[in-house]
């Protein structure tokens, strides 16, 4: 393996998704999926064709990285079983990269940043970090399955924060209303978050906190629907 590793990374936590091919700390090329169609129909292809553009051959990847949640529950299995078969096909090492992390780096750096993924019924996936100015990214508390105005209980005595992801934008009029007087910023959505979970992941490649495909795992947070129905 490379000093700068060519990393494949996969992010089907949210509905679109996106894929991204980096090497080192360049994105040699990315592409956003179709938030209508299930990514069981579309990922494989959307990586062959990435890989044709780039004319770059599937052994030729060093690193297989996937976020592994939370997020969409279909789109997390999808995405971290396809990272599996491939990095144990081609015996690579893989890392699983929290999706509220590379939320959180792509919104840039900042001392406090919420991190928020939609999680249907009107509630969110929500975590506090802080973004280093070198994209260091350390959480500070632990991910949560919560509604909007709890959410804001939790947070809301903090005067400077950055909100980010998809889950920003689509609370965007509370986080507004909430954050009235404070110094309170919402950060554009993500174009590619896929390019996110490939600049962790070659963080965990320089630590050496990669880990072998049958290890991966998805980190849910909340039951699914079906376990809750039990």
């Amino acid at each position: 393996m490379t000093t700068e590793p060519l990393i494949l990374a996969v992010e089907t936590a949210t509905l679109a998704g996106s894929i991204a091919i980096v090497r080192g700390a360049e994105t040699l090329a990315g592409s956003n999926g179709d938030p209508a169609i299930s990514h069981s129909n579309t990922l494989l292809a959307d990586l062959d064709h990435l890989l044709n553009d780039t004319k770059i051959k599937l052994p030729e990847i060093d690193l297989f990285a996937v976020a592994a949640g939370p997020g969409s529950f279909t789109g997390l299995r999808i995405g971290i079983a396809t990272i599996k078969a491939l990095a144990a096909t081609l015996a690579r090492a893989t890392a699983a990269i929290p999706t509220l992390q590379a939320i959180a780096l792509a919104g840039g750096p900042s001392e406090a940043s919420v991190a928020l993924l939609p999680a249907g019924r009107g509630e969110v996936f929500a975590q506090l970090f802080s973004v280093a100015n070198d994209g260091a990214v350390t959480a500070q508390d632990d991910a949560s399955h919560i509604a909007p105005q709890k959410m804001f209980d939790k947070y809301g005595s903090l005067e400077k924060l950055l909100w980010c992801g998809e889950g920003a934008n689509a609370q965007r009029e509370l986080i507004e209303s909430a954050g009235a007087g404070k110094q309170w910023r919402i950060a554009p959505r993500p174009q590619n978050l896929a390019r996110y979970v490939a600049a962790i992941a070659l963080r965990k490649f320089s630590a050496g906190q990669l880990v072998a495909p049958d290890a991966l795992q998805a980190i849910y947070v909340r039951p699914s629907d079906a376990e809750l129905k039990v």
